[in-house]
């Protein structure tokens, strides 16, 4: 069966997005970029919420830009290349390897995570939140920024009940960047 992933970069206090929106400060250095590239490799698609989607979309054309870097085409092919599912009702249309679904986000991560395939990753703090609530989430991904934002979009959802995890494997990057992979415990 395949696993449900939420990696994202949170910020020291445990938000995504500063107050205003603004995730100017989760840009990875090429160290991390790295990291990134090759997981989302490792994955046999991905789930994607509006806001996360319309910031994602850049790579379908960025391959287009002819001072694009290596490591950015590189990234560009693999996320073109990635079977995507948009959970929005205010979407009218998607681009590139995408479908767009308004209702049943619960019965469709379960339909993909029974198919066979490599794993898939879900992004975005509300879709994410919803899996968490529903129990689909079975690996949590942080990459954790040396800032504190004071409040914002919050990487983890309000919950009824605690998810008990594990720690799998941590890594501090040059960039002061921790990283933290968490399963869920056994």
């Amino acid at each position: 069966m395949r696993k449900l992933i939420y990696s994202m970069n949170p910020s020291l206090d445990g938000f995504i997005a500063g107050p205003a929106g603004n995730i100017d400060w989760t840009v990875p250095d090429d160290e991390v970029f790295r990291v990134h590239i090759e997981q989302t490799r490792e994955l046999g698609g991905h789930l994607l919420g509006r806001r996360l989607y319309e910031t994602m979309v850049y790579w379908e054309t960025v391959d287009q830009d002819p001072a694009a870097s290596e490591p950015i085409l590189e990234f560009a092919r693999i996320w073109q290349a990635l079977p995507k599912v948009v959970f929005s009702r205010s979407l009218e249309a998607v681009e590139g390897n995408t479908r767009l679904l308004r209702d049943g986000l619960g019965e469709e991560v379960a339909r993909l995570k029974a198919q066979e395939g490599n794993d898939l990753g879900v992004g975005g703090a509300g879709l994410a939140g919803a899996c968490a609530r529903l129990g689909l989430i079975d690996e949590y991904r942080l990459f954790v920024s040396p800032v504190v934002l004071g409040g914002g979009t919050r990487f983890f959802p309000e919950l009824e009940e605690p998810i008990n995890l594990e720690l799998v494997q941590t890594r501090t990057f040059s960039s002061r960047v921790v990283y933290l992979r968490y399963r869920l415990a056994s």
